[in-house]
């Protein structure tokens, strides 16, 4: 198969400080002309490739985990996307790999005939997350909204991805919000919904143990009567432990959700925490869950998805060493209908939220990553804009400063995931245009 070379469509860091300097001094003096000057420099710091293949326009989710990162003989990063389908109603999931010379090759998930499987477009819902364990195998789920698995997977590396769904666990149950992660050992973790029931819909951690080559159940981790719970995020500190973000709605379902909610679990002892380190019992409830966004006022649990009230919608987490550090969009009764992007940590037996964005309306997707020079890294996507993915840092007198992470690219949606090498990879679909874009910073 012919594999065809990305084109870039940033400048370089150093192209750009050339321009730079052919700017008037005088112009340079202005405070203001400084500010802006500085953060063009940075913003063209990240370094954005079209991927080279047809995207479809329903690739957009907040929850997935739609990017995978694998330091072999360099950077291999990988993109799990939907393509266009047969007609306009359907997609088709594929993957799409970026190797360390910047080459970029096409892996199709394929069904059990042995043909690119295909999927009704179901927006917010049917995207896929992706995930490469510790012997090179990738791992995609793929395109459910209350179906049964699917769930594709290589045998080996450089394999084709085919169905594999007949091998996890919890056959026949309508599977929602998949998200995967790698672990340090090679192992996964997988958080989704469980369930299509009116009256409760939990949520589940399941287990790839890569020696063995299989899934398990893990447990029930979240669940309560007239509750369902939605995953948002998880990640694998250096000690193995796993690190949970979710929310709850009124069951069975809305748009607007509410407590959005951390829990971690440690493989070694089988024993789930809050985020103070004291045990709990699972499956949680939003009574017994650690809470990083009460209830405010006017906050009410609702399944009408013309709900304007106070109400949570997507997260994501990443850590510091093992600390959990967490971006969220929250609309507040004060905020005139905005979400906005708030900054969560632990401190002591409760959590410090930090308003991050309230200049506007926002999209539901977000990035958080940690990085030794800027700490936390907060991706967003504005509502409106020519540039609309912007990355927020903080200053030492504890102000946010943000940025476009994505400059001349229309992008209206956003998943990070940070490599080994300290790099975001940045992945932006485009839905208006049917594109979608790496970016790396």
């Amino acid at each position: 198969m012919r594999r065809p070379t990305a084109r870039a469509y940033a400048a370089s860091a150093a192209s750009l400080a050339a321009l730079l300097a052919l700017v008037p001094a005088a112009a340079r003096a202005d405070d203001t002309d400084r500010a802006a000057t500085a953060a063009t420099a940075a913003a063209a710091a990240t370094a954005i490739e079209k991927v080279p293949y047809a995207m479809d326009s329903s690739n957009q989710a907040a929850w997935w985990t739609p990017v995978a990162t694998y330091k072999g003989r360099g950077q291999y990063t990988y993109f799990a996307f939907n393509e266009p389908g047969s007609t306009a109603a359907t997609h088709r999931p594929a993957i799409a790999r970026r190797d360390p010379d910047g080459v970029w090759s096409r892996l199709p998930l394929l069904d059990q005939s042995g043909q690119q499987a295909e999927f009704p477009d179901d927006n917010g819902h049917n995207q896929s997350s992706v995930a490469r364990d510790g012997s090179g195998r990738l791992h995609v789920f793929a395109s459910m909204h209350a179906d049964p698995w699917r769930y594709f997977r290589t045998e080996a590396p450089g394999g084709d991805v085919t169905d594999h769904a007949s091998e996890l666990p919890d056959q026949g149950v309508g599977i929602t919000y998949p998200v995967v992660t790698t672990a340090p050992n090679g192992d996964l973790y997988l958080a989704a919904r469980v369930g299509a029931g009116s009256d409760q819909r939990p949520g589940k951690l399941y287990r790839w143990d890569n020696a063995a080559a299989r899934w398990s159940v893990v447990a029930t981790f979240a669940g309560a009567l007239n509750r369902s719970v939605y995953p948002d995020d998880l990640t694998v500190d250096a000690a193995g432990r796993v690190h949970l973000l979710y929310e709850w709605a009124k069951a069975p379902a809305t748009g607007f959700r509410h407590q959005l909610s951390y829990l971690s679990y440690d493989p070694s002892t089988g024993a789930f925490a809050d985020s103070a380190g004291a045990a709990v019992t699972t499956p949680v409830t939003p009574a017994t869950s650690d809470v990083i966004q009460e209830l405010t006022t006017g906050e009410e649990w609702s399944i009408d998805n013309a709900y304007t009230g106070p109400a949570v919608q997507s997260a994501k987490l990443t850590l510091d060493g093992s600390t959990p550090k967490v971006a969220y969009r929250y609309r507040s009764a004060d905020s005139g209908g905005n979400f906005r992007v708030y900054y969560a940590y632990p401190s002591g037996s409760d959590w410090v939220r930090k308003t991050v964005y309230a200049g506007g309306q926002t999209a539901a997707a977000l990035g958080i990553t940690w990085d030794e020079t800027d700490t936390k890294r907060i991706y967003y996507v504005t509502g409106s804009g020519t540039d609309r993915v912007f990355a927020a840092t903080q200053t030492a007198d504890g102000a946010w400063t943000a940025e476009s992470a994505a400059p001349g690219v229309s992008a209206d949606r956003l998943a990070v995931r940070r490599d080994s090498d300290g790099n975001d990879v940045l992945y932006l679909p485009d839905t208006a245009h049917n594109s979608l874009y790496y970016g790396i910073r």
